[in-house]
């Protein structure tokens, strides 16, 4: 999103620590962009923040979950973080991504399915090392709780995207 103005406010490091306290503000306001796009576009999308919708069975009750993460190209795969703010839990979405083999995953109007795997050890450092190139202020949230290691999870799609 070259030219994005908000894009290179959510590059600062200020812009980056507001949002960490004001999550529930950004969170209502992805809902909302969401509902006015038909799900093709999130505020986050808008601030230069690439997103995707997962859908998981849970883990307890079998119903499907959706959340939007926020995640990294990263060549053929793609990673999503489970930074949960920086709060000091993992974010429940994780819980039923450690328990799954498969998701549904969308990015803007395409749709596919997606091997998930938490990445561990050596794979899981060099994938933060890659995080970090991407977005760098990751950091800022990770330094909030350094007892909670963020999960990272490799999503390698099965099935290409289609409208």
């Amino acid at each position: 999103m070259d030219g994005n103005p908000f894009a290179a406010l959510a590059q600062k490091r200020w812009a980056y620590t507001l949002m960490l306290r004001l999550h529930r503000t950004v969170e209502w306001c992805e809902r909302i962009v969401r509902a006015v796009t038909r799900d093709r576009l999130g505020a986050m999308d808008l601030m230069g923040l690439p997103a995707i919708r997962v859908t998981v069975s849970g883990r307890r009750t079998g119903t499907p979950r959706t959340s939007t993460l926020y995640c990294v190209d990263d060549g053929d795969r793609i990673l999503v973080i489970g930074s949960n703010w920086g709060h000091s839990r993992h974010p429940a979405w994780s819980e039923n991504l450690c328990a799954a083999t498969e998701v549904d995953v969308r990015r803007r109007r395409y749709a596919g399915r997606a091997a998930v795997r938490l990445l561990i050890g050596t794979e899981r450092d060099q994938a933060w090392a890659t995080i970090l190139r991407q977005w760098p202020n990751y950091q800022i949230a990770q330094d909030r709780v350094p007892q909670r290691p963020f999960r990272i999870f490799e999503l390698r799609l099965r099935t290409p995207f289609t409208r």
